[in-house]
């Protein structure tokens, strides 16, 4: 378990999966590294793209695929024929591991393992994404983000198991082993104490959020599914990085931005100085979104959220390169996610236009109309677009103020010049005899200290 280690130990509870096992640690042959996707739908094909980059995110070797198109069955979530082809495939490519891009429940995940090679481990979507977010976990932030959603995994299977075992009056659970009713009361200790930690370090974060404002930043958040470009743009957009937004240093926290083409590669928040015409700007990248993700794990990254849901602007980063059917689909899911909780603007950015065919981005743009009015579009790839995208910033961000000061010359005038300069847009400084006129444009609550500032240096300084 990623985090608090006497957490972990206390609990006893075992691993997910089939034959249990550490899976973070990876195996101790190339073949439990080996996987086989699976996939059920209901209707139409199943598509076994994503869940194929998942398991290579993971670090998992994909060496085959098996879909299959029916209701969900009880007892194997597949037909049980198809699980046998799953068992022959196995087999055939020496696989350690299937991963079930559908929410498989323990009962069904026992019977599937009972159906595969001895030593075969099945996880479902939601643990592999546990598994990913566990890798990339690396502030005590992100670890403990992680051990809450594992928990909150872990709690209703630990309550069915309970029930269960209860009701036919044995000390197992579908073989999995003897119960321990003190599990439950463990997982649910730690969720409320997990949840208190993360509590006082989202205050913390707050308070620093406020600061940054009071020193003249705004604050611009880069939200969107995983893998839409959202470093890219970061480094395309960001000055030399000077700012860090964990108090524990975030590996993402180098001279740029990750941008590998892999997904999750951002789990933790990277807050960088964005180049910006006249404002100081701080941009932050946090991770992404992904489909279908469930309730309780969204809940359980809802402190890395906050720093798109408590931005003075959100840049909503979409992969234009898609077919339009995903691209509305995601908007959705996003726009779902951003405005239950978010009061900030948006501003959709369609990214890697470069991809696109002449006439196709036009086309998008009619059909994506009513879920992005307005695309800036760009190419983080090749900087397309980018400029526009920094004035379409300066605009949709709160208003500034304009004032105008007088300050006779001296050392303090001159430090308030200096500080003025150093939380404001300049627009003239002019020296004439003993006097410094300074105009200037900036947000509503420097433009205030700047007047108190002058007003302690010599009464009726402004004009």
């Amino acid at each position: 378990m990623t985090g608090s280690a006497d957490r972990g130990a206390s609990t006893g509870r075992p691993e997910r999966g089939a034959e249990g096992g550490d899976r973070r640690a990876g195996g101790e042959g190339t073949g439990d590294r080996r996987a086989v996707v699976a996939k059920r739908v209901d209707a139409g094909d199943a598509d076994l793209t994503e869940i194929t980059r998942l398991a290579e995110a993971a670090g998992y070797e994909v060496v085959g695929g098996l879909t299959q198109t029916r209701t969900e069955d009880a007892a194997f979530m597949f037909g049980e024929g198809k699980v046998a082809e799953l068992r022959d495939l196995v087999r055939e490519r020496d696989a350690g591991c299937v991963v079930i891009d559908n929410d498989v429940g323990p009962y069904q995940t026992f019977n599937i393992g009972g159906k595969l090679p001895e030593g075969v481990e099945v996880i479902d979507r939601f643990t592999l994404i546990l598994e990913i977010f566990g890798q990339r976990a690396n502030t005590r932030k992100a670890q403990l983000q992680v051990e809450l959603a594992e928990l909150r995994y872990e709690l209703p299977r630990a309550e069915a198991k309970a029930s269960l075992a209860k009701r036919d009056e044995r000390p197992g659970f579908m073989g999995l082993g003897e119960y321990d009713e003190s599990v439950e009361r463990d997982i649910k200790r730690q969720i409320s104490e997990i949840r208190d930690e993360l509590e006082s370090i989202a205050e913390k974060e707050q308070a620093r959020r406020e600061q940054r404002r009071d020193s003249g930043f705004d604050l611009v958040a880069l939200a969107g599914y995983t893998n839409a470009g959202k470093s890219t743009l970061m480094r395309q957009l960001a000055a030399e990085l000077d700012v860090d937004e964990n108090e524990d240093r975030h590996p993402d926290l180098a001279r740029t931005a990750e941008s590998e083409d892999m997904l999750f590669t951002t789990l933790g928040t990277t807050t960088r100085r964005a180049e910006m015409e006249k404002r100081d700007v701080l941009l932050t990248d946090t991770v992404g979104f992904i489909a279908d993700l469930p309730h309780w794990l969204v809940e359980s990254f809802e402190s890395t959220l906050d720093s798109v849901y408590r931005a003075d602007l959100v840049l909503l980063v979409v992969d234009a390169s898609e077919p339009v059917p995903e691209m509305r689909e995601k908007l959705v899911t996003s726009h779902d996610t951003l405005y239950e909780r978010n009061e900030a603007p948006i501003v959709t950015v369609f990214n890697k236009v470069d991809r696109l065919d002449p006439g196709e981005l036009a086309d998008k743009r009619a059909a994506l109309s009513g879920l992005a009015p307005d695309p800036v579009a760009v190419s983080a790839r090749t900087g397309a677009g980018v400029a526009e995208l920094r004035d379409r910033v300066e605009d949709e961000l709160p208003e500034w103020e304009r004032e105008r000061l007088m300050l006779p010359v001296s050392d303090d005038a001159m430090s308030l010049v200096s500080w003025i300069h150093d939380h404001a847009h300049v627009d003239e400084e002019t020296y004439a005899e003993d006097q410094v006129t300074l105009a200037f444009e900036a947000k509503p609550s420097i433009v205030s200290r700047a007047r108190s500032k002058a007003a302690e240096l010599v009464p009726a300084s402004s004009t």
